[in-house]
């Protein structure tokens, strides 16, 4: 995916109006008034959203009579959902080796606090 289209692609996922109204659309296609509805917005102003999803290629449209229609086109999500990927496997490492630097550390502490325990004792016989 080029760089201009996943910009367009995350810049359209950053409002939740627009979430919603992908996620409404994996039920299958909708009409404007019927992805209007559970919105206190007009249909023109979900129209505009629906345009920033359409330019994005998050979504196609297509008249059926006076109806207009619009359909989810997941791939761009699948797109960015890989470079997203990238970064969440980078962070498991990452934290993987926190994760094992804290053991270590952990394990230290304890080895050095028997070894004060074991000289203080050897002190006390």
């Amino acid at each position: 995916m080029e760089t201009q289209q996943l910009d367009s692609v995350f810049a359209a996922l950053a409002d939740p109006t627009r979430r919603a109204l992908l996620q409404r659309l994996t039920d299958g296609d909708a009409s404007v008034a019927q992805l209007a509805e559970p919105f206190r917005m007009s249909q023109p102003a979900i129209s505009k959203h629906l345009k920033v999803l359409e330019a994005a290629g998050l979504i196609s449209r297509n008249r059926v009579a006076t109806a207009r229609y619009s359909h989810l086109e997941a791939e761009p999500l699948k797109e960015a959902t890989e470079y997203m990927e990238r970064y969440r496997r980078f962070w498991a490492k990452t934290f993987d080796r926190l994760d094992a630097a804290l053991a270590a550390f952990q394990q230290a502490e304890t080895t050095e606090t028997a070894d004060i325990t074991n000289k203080e004792n050897e002190n006390d016989d």
